[in-house]
């Protein structure tokens, strides 16, 4: 007796302590832990591929913290195979998700042609009561269920069909509208990205899978895309607060995508810079860690140091940077070229390298 209750208190006490699973690709930040969330997924309920259980599976494989089904309300091509209950793919995975300790977001994807698009709606309670003919009756539901909004893969259609328009405006003026997808599948949107900062919109990237997915383990270049949610906690009640706050930032291809509130202390998570080791004539030798699932790439803005620096996933390069005359210190800038603030605009980073 003695045994179990000894055992049921280890497994209680590692639940409560379960640390992030995007601690595999990503560090926290400073007061937050660093999610890793796909928020855009199908199953066979709308025109995905797979049960939603198989959703689970993957997520946990891939060490997803949190998914949101999020298949179609207006768009069933397997109707005569499962009846509509636009509830039940989040009823079939919610208790697979509880056992494999992955989050589960119940959301659905509110589908027009475009314009007025594609939107995801987050955090609901009842879908079924979005399932109506008029695309702004089904925003005000959500709403009302105090959903989180975002407007999905604006530009899919180009961009002149995926513009900002008089519909958009409305919808942000009446704060019904509270995120964009910068990036999607294998897309990036710049003009989400300029959007989302000036607008103060959540920057969001999802994988909007539709087949199963690849059980390739993850590289810097290939990996399904997905949103780096900064939450105080890990449960359901903190990526919302964090998605409305605006704490995210989109990990897509080889490239992280965010504020630089955000990209600033992620960076410095990632790469560390160690004293030099070693000292020839004024030329100091250091090293460069990066402990990220992602190739930082630094591009020089000062005047020391390689003009280049490659900082290979999850390794360690040497550098070496001549000391100024009668310095012991030397300080290089840099611009992490794939840590983008904005569109084409990468993050400034300052390095400080000591004498050994």
């Amino acid at each position: 007796m003695k045994r179990i209750q000894l055992l049921v208190f280890i497994v209680l006490t590692l639940a409560t302590v379960t640390p992030a699973f995007a601690q595999d690709y990503f560090p926290d930040i400073p007061g937050y832990k660093t999610l890793a969330c796909d928020l855009h997924t199908h199953t066979v309920f709308s025109d995905g591929m797979v049960w939603p259980t198989v959703r689970i599976d993957e997520a946990r494989r891939e060490r997803l913290d949190a998914i949101a089904i999020s298949d179609h309300i207006e768009y069933q091509p397997h109707k005569a195979d499962l009846p509509t209950n636009h509830n039940r793919p989040y009823e079939v995975a919610k208790q697979l998700a509880v056992e494999k300790n992955v989050l589960l977001i119940k959301a659905t994807e509110i589908t027009r042609d475009t314009p007025p698009g594609h939107y995801n709606a987050l955090f609901l309670e009842d879908i079924d009561l979005l399932d109506t003919p008029k695309f702004m009756d089904v925003i005000e539901e959500a709403n009302k269920q105090n959903a989180f909004v975002f407007w999905n893969h604006h530009a899919w259609k180009g961009e002149d069909r995926g513009k900002w328009s008089d519909l958009q405006t409305t919808l942000y003026e009446k704060k019904w509208l509270h995120g964009m997808e910068v990036a999607n599948g294998g897309s990036y949107y710049p003009s989400a990205h300029k959007w989302c900062l000036e607008k103060n919109l959540t920057m969001l990237g999802n994988s909007d899978i539709h087949a199963p997915a690849s059980d390739d383990p993850y590289t810097a270049e290939k990996h399904r895309s997905v949103t780096l949610v900064f939450a105080k906690e890990r449960t359901v009640e903190s990526i919302t607060e964090a998605l409305r706050a605006g704490r995210t930032a989109v990990w897509f291809e080889n490239q992280v995508i965010g504020r630089q509130q955000y990209l600033k202390p992620l960076f410095d998570g990632c790469v560390t810079v160690a004293k030099a080791h070693y000292q020839k004539n004024s030329t100091l030798f250091f090293e460069l860690t990066n402990k990220a699932l992602i190739d930082v790439q630094l591009e020089r803005t000062g005047k020391s140091g390689p003009s280049e620096i490659t900082i290979p996933a999850r390794s360690s390069v040497i550098v070496t940077a001549k000391l100024p005359n009668g310095k012991k210190t030397v300080n290089l800038s840099y611009r992490a070229s794939n840590f983008l603030i904005a569109p084409e605009k990468g993050l400034p980073v300052e390095f400080s390298v000591t004498s050994h």
